[in-house]
C-alpha cells in the first residue's frame, strides 16, 4: 500500500505574495499542486492592471477555481462574455480580459499551476 500524505499550507501566510495595481496574488506551493488566491480591488482591470506586467495583449493563462466574493467580467479574445460571483466554480480559457464590477473586491481561488508559476510576474 502507497504511504498517504497529508499536506497544508495557509493562504494567510503565503509562499509568495505578488503585488500589483489594484490587486494582488497569494501563492502555495504543495509538491505538484498550487493554489493563488487573487484579490482584485474596484476598479481592476487586466488589460490595465496586468497587461503592462505580462506582455500579451489579453491573459494568456488557463485558469481553474472557485470565486470566493465579488463579482467579475470575463470577455474572450473571441467576444464570448461571462459574469462570475460567488459559489461559482470556473474554467476560463486564455485569450481574455477580466474586471471587476460594482465597489466589492473580488476573491477568488485558482488551482491551475500555470497561474501559480507565471500570474502577475515579470519573466
Amino acid at each position: 500500500m502507497a504511504a498517504q500524505t497529508l499536506q497544508q499550507k495557509s493562504l494567510d501566510s503565503p509562499d509568495e505574495t505578488r503585488t500589483f495595481e489594484k490587486g494582488k496574488a497569494q501563492v502555495v506551493a504543495l509538491g505538484d499542486f498550487s493554489a493563488t488566491r487573487l484579490t482584485l480591488e474596484p476598479g481592476w482591470r487586466w488589460s490595465e492592471n496586468v497587461k503592462p506586467i505580462a506582455g500579451t495583449d489579453s491573459c494568456q493563462l488557463l485558469h481553474t477555481g472557485y470565486h470566493v466574493s465579488g463579482r467579475l467580467h470575463i470577455r474572450s479574445d473571441d467576444g464570448t462574455e461571462k459574469e462570475y460571483g460567488p459559489g461559482d466554480a470556473y474554467v476560463i480559457s486564455p485569450g481574455h480580459d477580466a474586471w471587476v464590477v460594482g465597489d466589492e473586491a473580488v476573491v477568488t481561488v485558482d488551482m491551475s499551476r500555470v497561474t501559480a508559476e507565471h500570474y502577475a510576474k515579470e519573466e
